[in-house]
């Protein structure tokens, strides 16, 4: 009874998401901001990029005192990647590769470096925009900078609906799902046997609980020690499978940009592959990868404790850059190179049937295996700033008291749904509740671009009159005085 209820719910969503949502021309408005954040930043990435790595990738290990309920820079962007590096950096590339060919990647890396000014200025609004509270602590994101930079209070609910949806589905549900399924089908197995997914999943949910009920200090530790390593042990696999098929470098690389305008067909995989699909393929992964214009990570970036907006704002430029140009670039190149792309096969297995050129099948299966492990459960993790940010700006606090452990249930209850159609018609869900993100997030940012620039130019000019502390102060200040004055209450 209740399947013929779910079942055609879960049709129309695919059928919306596909026809409607997710149709060319959601493709082409996110393509439209990314060229304009680049051409407004003045190509601010191309010209500058020592000045981004300086600030970025320099700065990772350098120590920095915070107040109670705010991040570090790095632990911010960290937790962003969380939410940003999973199952599509490795699973996504592999399916773009199948359906959209070798070309697919070239699409992939063009929206991903006009992607870094547009994430910047997404993250730059929602430092600037962000909140404080009576007690110092950050809460910020697009319903922030939409409410307070536009007063367009019509756009709030409609963005963090998607948002609640989006961690609901695509990483409460569909993350520990992923780990639990994969389990199943892996041959890699540790006693032999298949490994229940109601455990995989339950034991996901229980480092998930004891890691968020420590609030967003504990989740910016947790996700600033568990990136790195798990996108260490990717990256040194990937660079391994570089260094074996040393001689498919030039190869690989001349396919992919020859493919991107001449698209051939892939053996055993799509067939008479038009550039309009390769474009559409390379574009929509890249976008799912990296998150660019969906209005997500700046809500974990709005916690840092950072000098000024768009000093933070250049992270989100790193976040793009790590998460497409290396950790989907790998997964590309191992698939390309290995030539296991004529398999047939798609997905995970496509990865791993990759690595097993170059590694022992055993040790193949423990990198991708406890790389996909980490990245859902990274994504699961880091989704809960979102969870909570999105229900907070709407109801208040206290709401957390009776959602907070909600956000645990869904991949428990679905472990045991199998792989097929079920499962696709949920993505399909989870990437709906995306575009009801990305959509009005876009939106407000066009509209902000100004702001944006200001702040930017700001900066880099050493004028500073930006600063967060000084603007974060005179919001503290201004909420004193209302709550003295008329007795508003501070949430």
């Amino acid at each position: 009874m209740l399947e013929n209820i779910i079942d055609p719910i879960l049709t129309a969503s695919k059928y919306f998401n596909d026809k409607i949502l997710w149709g060319p021309w959601t493709m082409i408005f996110i393509a439209a901001a990314a060229v304009y954040f680049t051409w407004l930043s003045g190509f601010f990435q191309f010209r500058r990029p020592i000045y981004l790595y300086k600030n970025t990738f320099g700065k990772i290990f350098s120590k920095t005192k915070i107040a109670g309920g705010r991040m570090t820079p790095f632990q911010a962007v960290s937790t962003a990647l969380a939410g940003t590096v999973g199952t599509g950096n490795i699973a996504g590339v592999a399916a773009a590769l199948a359906a959209g060919g070798a070309g697919a990647i070239f699409w992939m890396w063009v929206m991903a470096l006009l992607g870094m000014m547009l994430k910047t200025a997404e993250v730059t609004l929602a430092v600037h925009y962000r909140d404080v509270d009576k007690n110092g602590d950050l809460h910020g994101g697009p319903m922030y900078y939409i409410k307070k930079g536009l007063g367009w209070n019509f756009l709030v609910p409609i963005f963090c609906f998607g948002v609640f949806t989006n961690s609901f589905m695509g990483a409460a549900l569909i993350q520990p799902h992923t780990v639990g399924r994969a389990f199943v089908k892996s041959t890699f197995t540790i006693y032999n046997d298949s490994v229940d997914p109601y455990i995989i999943c339950a034991t996901m949910a229980l480092i998930t609980g004891f890691v968020v009920i420590g609030g967003i200090k504990r989740i910016g530790q947790f996700c600033s020690r568990l990136v790195p390593v798990m996108s260490l042990v990717y990256i040194v696999g990937g660079v391994c499978v570089f260094i074996f098929k040393y001689d498919q470098i030039p190869v690989v690389f001349a396919q992919i940009i020859s493919t991107a305008f001449r698209p051939e067909p892939v053996v055993g995989g799509a067939v008479g592959i038009t550039v309009i699909k390769v474009i559409q393929e390379g574009m929509a992964k890249g976008m799912y990868s990296n998150e660019a214009g969906q209005g997500t990570a700046p809500m974990a970036h709005a916690t840092a404790h950072t000098d000024h907006p768009f000093q933070q704002g250049v992270w989100g430029a790193f976040e793009v850059f790590v998460d497409t140009m290396l950790i989907c670039t790998i997964t590309a190149f191992a698939v390309l190179s290995t030539g296991v792309i004529s398999s047939g096969q798609t997905g995970i297995d496509l990865v791993i049937s990759a690595f097993e050129v170059v590694f022992p099948a055993e040790i193949a299966g423990v990198i991708i295996y406890f790389c996909i492990l980490t990245f859902c459960l990274s994504t699961q993790i880091g989704f809960f700033v979102y969870y909570e940010t999105s229900l907070v700006s709407i109801f208040g606090k206290k709401v957390m008291k009776y959602f907070k452990w909600a956000y645990l249930v869904p991949g428990i209850i679905f472990a045991g749904v199998g792989e097929g159609p079920r499962v696709d018609k949920l993505w399909a869900f989870a990437t709906i509740s995306a575009a009801l993100c990305a959509l009005p997030n876009l939106v407000a940012v066009f509209a902000l671009s100004g702001t944006f620039k200001k702040l930017m130019m700001d900066y880099l000019s050493g004028k500073n009159e930006y600063a967060t502390e000084k603007v974060d102060a005179s919001k503290q200040y201004i909420k004193m005085a209302r709550k003295e004055n008329h007795g508003e209450r501070i949430d």
